[in-house]
């Protein structure tokens, strides 16, 4: 395995990691029912996440190319 293809595959992996907690912070921020703050900052976590995981996805586009 190239350094490139090393690379490919750690970027991967954080991507997967990233898309696998937003999911995990939206489905818990959806169940909870008693504090809409605690819901928010679970939210907010998820798109930090989403803005990640967008980050991660332009750098293995760019290691493609």
């Amino acid at each position: 395995m190239n350094e490139n293809e090393n690379l490919q595959e750690i970027l991967q992996t954080s991507l997967d990691h990233e898309e696998e907690m937003m999911r995990t912070y939206l489905i818990a921020a959806e169940r909870i029912h008693e504090s809409e703050e605690l819901k928010l900052r679970l939210r907010e976590f998820a798109e930090g996440n989403a803005k990640r995981s967008r980050q991660l996805i332009d750098e293995l586009k760019r290691l493609i190319h």
